[in-house]
C-alpha cells in the first residue's frame, strides 16, 4: 500500500478493529464518515474540560469554549470561500439547514400559486420540508427529472465474460427541462442536489444556478455529499444557499452548516425562537440579534460545531498536490474496478447511476449503488455484515427516485479517501459468496 495511504488510515482508529471477528471494512461513507484523532481528541478536551456554554458568559472556561466555536465558523468561511462569517450559520444538519430556509425563505417570498422546483434525485431532506412549506403557503413542486434510461453495461465499457447480464442506469438531470419549468415566473426558488447519495453523479450545479439566476431565482444546494468529494467556492458558484453536514466530512454528528447570501438571510424572518437570537426581549416585542445568532437559537452543539475546525484541516491535507494525486488515483482504481467487477465478475446486477461518461468520468463519485438479480438487498447487507463489511440498504431516504427506478431496496457501498483498491477487491469477493449463497 501506498504510504500516504497508509498514514491516511492511521488516523483512524475505528479502521483497525474487528466486526464478527474479521477486520473491519468500513463502505457507509455517503451515511456517516469515520472521524480522525485531531477530531477525537478535540471532542474528548471539549467534552473532559472546555464544556462550558459559549456567548454568554463572563469567565475563561466559557471564552475558551467561545473561541474554538467561532474559530470553527472561521475555518468553514474559508473552507467555502463565504464572504463573511455572518453568511455561515450553524444547524443540527444539512435537513435542518434546508428545513430553515423551507420555512423562513417561503414565509417571507412566497405566496400562493408560486411554486418550488426540486431536482428528482433528491434525498427526504430535499424534497419533504418543500412540500411541508408549500402545504401551509399553497404553492406548487415542480420536479427536474433525471433520465432514467437503462443499457446495458457493455455499452458503458465494461469488459468480461458476463457484462451483457448487467444493465445500468444512467441518473443524469435534464437540465434542459430546467427553462421550461421556471419559463412562467411562479417559481421562486430551485432546491438541487449537488451530488446524488444514490447516484453519486456531480450534477452541473453551476449550470443550474446561471438558468435560475436568468430569471431571477434564488438557488439551494444540498451539499451533504458535495462538500466531501468537490472544492466548494460558495462565491464562484453564487449558489444563494449551500447546506451540508459535519459527520459526513470527517467530524460530529448533529451538526449542520448553512451558508446563504447576507441579503437574503437579512430578510427571512427567524426559524426558532429562543436564548443567544435576540437583541432585546419585551413581553410586547423582541428584537433579533445580527446574523448568524439570528438564526441559532438556544444552546449550540458547541463542542460538535467545533470539531469542524480539525476535520476541515484534514480535509484541506486531501487535497495538498503529493496527497491528492495519490487519493486521485486510487480513486480512478476503484471506480474503474468495481464498475467492471460488478458488471462482469458478479453478474446479473443492475447499477444505478452511470451518467452519460460512465465511471472512468469526474462526474461520478467512488459510490455504488446496485442490486444482484434475484437477490434481496437486505439479505446481501447481512451476509456482508457476517464477513465485515457495513454498507448501507434500504431506501437510502430517496424512496421516489427509486421508485422511478422501479426498485425499493438498493444494496450502497461508498468508498471515502481512507478506502483502498484492495478493499474493493475484497468487497467483490464477498458479494460474491453472498451471492453464490442466496441463490
Amino acid at each position: 500500500m501506498n504510504r500516504i495511504l497508509e498514514n491516511i488510515r492511521a488516523l483512524f482508529p475505528a479502521l483497525s478493529q474487528k466486526m464478527n471477528g474479521v477486520p473491519l471494512v468500513y463502505l457507509d461513507n455517503a451515511a456517516t464518515s469515520q472521524k480522525p484523532v485531531e477530531v477525537l481528541e478535540l471532542l474528548k478536551k471539549m467534552n473532559g474540560e472546555v464544556n462550558a456554554n459559549v456567548h454568554r458568559a463572563m469567565y475563561e472556561l466559557s471564552d475558551r469554549s467561545t473561541e474554538l466555536y467561532e474559530g470553527a465558523r472561521e475555518k468553514v468561511r474559508q473552507f467555502i470561500n463565504a464572504p463573511e462569517r455572518g453568511n455561515v450559520i450553524f444547524t443540527s444538519g444539512t435537513t435542518a439547514s434546508i428545513n430553515l430556509v423551507a420555512s423562513s425563505f417561503c414565509r417571507r417570498f412566497l405566496k400562493a400559486g408560486d411554486a418550488i422546483v426540486i431536482t428528482a434525485d433528491s434525498h427526504h431532506s430535499n424534497i419533504v420540508p418543500w412540500q411541508l412549506a408549500a402545504e401551509s403557503i399553497g404553492a406548487e413542486i415542480r420536479l427536474l427529472p433525471i433520465n432514467t434510461s437503462k443499457l446495458s453495461s457493455c455499452d458503458y465499457g465494461a469488459k468480461g465474460a458476463n457484462c451483457g447480464t448487467s444493465q445500468c442506469v444512467n441518473g443524469e438531470l435534464l437540465i434542459d427541462k430546467l427553462e421550461e419549468l421556471l419559463s412562467d415566473g411562479k417559481v421562486k426558488i430551485v432546491a438541487a442536489t449537488h451530488i446524488s447519495n444514490v447516484l453519486g453523479l456531480v450534477n452541473p450545479v453551476e449550470r443550474i444556478i446561471k438558468i435560475s439566476h436568468a430569471y431571477n431565482v434564488p438557488v439551494l444546494l444540498d451539499g451533504a455529499q458535495g462538500i466531501v468529494h468537490e472544492k466548494v467556492d460558495v462565491q464562484a458558484l453564487d449558489c444563494d444557499f449551500y447546506a451540508f453536514s459535519a459527520h459526513k466530512i470527517y467530524g460530529e454528528t448533529g451538526v449542520g452548516v448553512l451558508y446563504g447570501k447576507r441579503e437574503i438571510l437579512e430578510e427571512m424572518p427567524p426559524y426558532m425562537g429562543g436564548g443567544d437570537m435576540v437583541g432585546t426581549v419585551t413581553y410586547k416585542k423582541t428584537t433579533y440579534a445580527e446574523l448568524p445568532l439570528k438564526f441559532e437559537a438556544g444552546t449550540p452543539n458547541f463542542i460538535g460545531a467545533s470539531s469542524l475546525k480539525p476535520a476541515l484541516e484534514y480535509a484541506e491535507y486531501l487535497r495538498e498536490p503529493e496527497v491528492r494525486k495519490v487519493l486521485k488515483e486510487e480513486e480512478s482504481k476503484i471506480k474503474r474496478y468495481m464498475f467492471n467487477a460488478l458488471a462482469c465478475e458478479v453478474g446479473d446486477v443492475e447499477i444505478y447511476g452511470v451518467g452519460d461518461d460512465g465511471f472512468e468520468s469526474e462526474k461520478k463519485i467512488p459510490l455504488f449503488s446496485f442490486n444482484v438479480k434475484g437477490c434481496n438487498a437486505g439479505d446481501i447487507a447481512q451476509l456482508l455484515d457476517k464477513m465485515g463489511f457495513a454498507v448501507r440498504t434500504g431506501m437510502m431516504c430517496a424512496e421516489p427516485l427509486l421508485d422511478s427506478f422501479g426498485v425499493n431496496s438498493v444494496v450502497r457501498a461508498s468508498f471515502a479517501s481512507y478506502n483502498t483498491v484492495e478493499e474493493a477487491e475484497k468487497f467483490i469477493a464477498a458479494i460474491n459468496r453472498a451471492k453464490s449463497m442466496l441463490l
